[in-house]
C-alpha cells in the first residue's frame, strides 16, 4: 500500500475522522497520482539498437516555403533524441546531424534517391525516413486563431536487406497545438507556437525508437 494511502488513513484513526472521509481521501490521492504521474511505454521499433543508422526529413516545396529552416531543425532534434538514448548500446552508431546535413546539402537530388541508394551513401545500416505531410499553424483562410497541426509518416528501411527499399517499420504522426481552440496572435506568439508544435512532433517521433515515459495526462 503507497505510503501516503497508510499515512492518510492513520491521521483519519488518530483524530477520529468518520469512516466515510478515508474513501474519498484515498480516491482523491489515487486521482491526484494519476495526473501527476507517468506511464512506462516500451519502444514500438527497437532494432536501430545494434546497427548504424541516420535520420532524414522530407517535406514538399510549399511546406519548406512557408517554414525555412523547419526541415534542419526537426533532423537535427530527432537524431540527437534518439542517438541520446540509444548510444551506449553495443554495437550502436548513427551519423551525426551536422555531417548528415552536409551529405543532403552537397546532394540536393537526395529526395530522389530509393532508401537503399540514401543508406549506402550515408554508410548505414538502418534508414529512419520522415515525411512531413502537413504543417500549418491556423486553419485555411484563417490566420488570426492558431490550430496548428504537424502531421508525417515515419518509415525504417534495413538497408542490408535483400528488398531495402520496402520498409519494416511505418507509423503514422500527428499532433497539435494549442490544446485548446480560440487562441488569437496577440495571446500566444507565432513563435511560441511553432516551437512547441515542432518539439511535440520531435518528441513523438522520437519516442517511437526507445523505451520512455509518457505523463498520464499528456495533451498531444
Amino acid at each position: 500500500m503507497p505510503r501516503g494511502l497508510i499515512v492518510a488513513c492513520a491521521c483519519a484513526v488518530l483524530f477520529g475522522l468518520p469512516g466515510c472521509i478515508i474513501p474519498a481521501m484515498i480516491g482523491g490521492m489515487a486521482e491526484s497520482y494519476r495526473r501527476t504521474g507517468t506511464t512506462k511505454v516500451m519502444a514500438e521499433y527497437n532494432d536501430l539498437q545494434g546497427h548504424s543508422f541516420a535520420v532524414v526529413v522530407n517535406a514538399d516545396r510549399a511546406i519548406q516555403a512557408d517554414e525555412p529552416g523547419l526541415l534542419n531543425r526537426l533532423t537535427v532534434r530527432i537524431t540527437d533524441r534518439v542517438a541520446r538514448n540509444l548510444v551506449g548500446t553495443p554495437g550502436t552508431a548513427y551519423v551525426p546531424s551536422d555531417r548528415l546535413l552536409n551529405v543532403l546539402y552537397n546532394n540536393p537530388q537526395w529526395p530522389a534517391l530509393p532508401p537503399s541508394e540514401l543508406g549506402e551513401m550515408l554508410g548505414v545500416e538502418r534508414l529512419v525516413w520522415i515525411d512531413l505531410v502537413e504543417y500549418r499553424l491556423t486553419e485555411a483562410g484563417n490566420e488570426y486563431i492558431w490550430d496548428g497541426v504537424a502531421a508525417g509518416s515515419v518509415a525504417v528501411y534495413d538497408i542490408t536487406s535483400a528488398i531495402p527499399d520496402d520498409p519494416i517499420f511505418e507509423r503514422n504522426v500527428q499532433v497539435t497545438f494549442p490544446d485548446s481552440p480560440g487562441f488569437v496572435r496577440n495571446e500566444i506568439p507565432e513563435g511560441a507556437v511553432t516551437s512547441e508544435l515542432s518539439n511535440r512532433f520531435v518528441t513523438r517521433a522520437s519516442w517511437l525508437f526507445y523505451d520512455h515515459e509518457e505523463p498520464n495526462t499528456i495533451a498531444y
